[in-house]
């Protein structure tokens, strides 16, 4: 078996959650569970292919649950598993350096922020 090796800890942090997309998805995921077009609806700018994408390597580190559901059409939702729930205190913590971040750049969040149920 290889082992592997970091450097430092945080890689293995954003090994899991790095990315453009994960943290978004994982941040509307902290609000419950979601289907693949509620999701795509909430991120405009990601493509189905790298929503897909995001959500299998989520789904294979065991942060997020697939839910599928035995019916036609089928029906599939996304929810944060046990292990995923201990990444929300990151994840606030993250989106709101955000917004000081955005405050100190731009003077008024709004101005730049997308409305959205996360930006209340």
């Amino acid at each position: 078996m290889i082992k592997k090796k970091y450097n430092i800890s945080v890689e293995a942090t954003l090994e899991v959650i790095g990315g453009k997309w994960k943290c978004v998805i994982l941040c509307h995921l902290t609000h419950g569970k979601k289907r693949t077009t509620e999701l795509k609806k909430l991120m405009p700018g990601i493509t189905q292919k790298m929503l897909t994408q995001q959500l299998r390597e989520l789904e294979a580190h065991g942060i997020i649950n697939r839910i599928s559901y035995n019916q036609v059409p089928p029906k599939v939702e996304y929810e944060l598993s046990e292990y995923g729930h201990s990444l929300e205190s990151i994840l606030n913590s993250l989106c709101n350096w955000g917004e000081q971040h955005i405050i100190k750049e731009y003077g008024d969040k709004f101005a730049v922020l997308e409305e959205n149920i996360l930006n209340k």
